[in-house]
């Protein structure tokens, strides 16, 4: 039962990690729970052997010893006497996400590890709801930060930000056609475009595919961000910079992570189904979406030679302005 419970533990499956919750932390959790999932099912039926049971030999008077061949159940194999069937599993994470971030942290069980690196090779884009605080700035560009500034705010509207918002997607987009290292006078460089596939061939800082503002409501404001090759701290200058651009100042309150390339929140498991069943069920969910996903990034339109070596992490350190904009140190 044991090693069939297993064998449907290859795969990838996403799961919703809480803010204040490492990813080490959640990792070993994860795990933890697939062992004791393992370790319960029932162990199969010992096996037998064959002992020479001394005993009294039959239809003799006189009590005679002799020699008696039986079968026996041999326990050497059991689990109180060895210790648990699994004490490891192989559990890699993918895309992570600091102790402050929330949302959809995928997992690799097995060989679903593997898959971990195609989702790397693919560079798919991430989706983010980034929430924003104008009037005050802090040294780490997150709310808790020891404040460094106040301002006032009562300038900024709703058009200003649109604005901003607008000239930073246009800024990105034309770095990721820089990275990309395509001729976009070609035929394949036009349907890699149709079909939403041009991503970065090498090493790349922070690339925001799309931006737009989802609330507005001074002094808080709701951004949605996609993205690629980002670092939570990355996203929290970014609304760091886009309150220098609006004339005032802005920390980041809350960074969540809504996609993960093909996986969403709605398939991620809440920390109360962290469980063997579960996992199990959610891997053999995603499987088939998993697999039509990576053959449709990973084609033979993308020159997958220029792609960097799967032990690259894409935790870059970004570039020295997430904008993408000239702007003079005094501003």
């Amino acid at each position: 039962m044991g090693s069939a419970g297993l064998s449907r533990l290859h795969g990838l499956f996403a799961v919703y990690k809480p803010p204040g919750l490492k990813w080490k932390h959640l990792r070993d959790t994860v795990e933890l729970q697939l062992l004791k999932g393992l370790n319960a099912r029932k162990p199969p039926a010992p096996k037998q052997r064959v002992r020479f049971l001394l005993g009294p030999m039959e239809g003799s008077e006189e009590k005679e010893l002799t020699l008696t061949a039986t079968s026996v159940p041999s326990f050497i194999n059991h689990p109180l006497v060895c210790g648990p069937a699994f004490t490891h599993l192989k559990v890699g994470v993918g895309h992570r996400l600091d102790a402050q971030a929330s949302g959809v942290l995928v997992l690799g069980v097995g060989h679903g590890c593997r898959l971990l690196t195609d989702m790397y090779n693919a560079h798919l884009t991430k989706d983010y709801t980034v929430r924003g605080l104008l009037g005050k700035a802090t040294d780490d560009f997150h709310e808790d930060g020891r404040l460094v500034e106040k301002t006032t705010y009562d300038h900024v509207t709703r058009e200003k930000l649109d604005r901003i918002l607008a000239v930073i997607q246009g800024s990105h987009q034309k770095s990721l056609v820089m990275y990309s290292n395509l001729d976009l006078k070609t035929q394949e460089a036009y349907e890699m475009a149709v079909r939403g596939l041009i991503r970065p061939m090498n090493k790349s800082p922070m690339l925001i595919t799309g931006i737009r503002c989802l609330y507005f409501a001074p002094p808080e404001f709701l951004l949605e961000v996609q993205c690629m090759h980002e670092t939570q701290k990355e996203l929290r200058k970014l609304v760091h910079e886009i309150g220098l651009e609006l004339k005032t100042t802005a920390v980041c309150s809350q960074v969540r992570r809504t996609r993960d390339g093909f996986f969403t929140l709605d398939s991620a498991l809440l920390r109360t189904q962290w469980d063997l069943t579960n996992i199990q069920d959610a891997i053999r969910a995603a499987a088939p979406h998993v697999a039509a996903e990576l053959e449709k990034s990973l084609s033979p339109g993308l020159d997958t030679k220029q792609l960097p070596s799967p032990g690259w992490s894409w935790d870059s350190q970004g570039p020295s302005s997430t904008l993408g904009l000239e702007r003079g140190a005094g501003q």
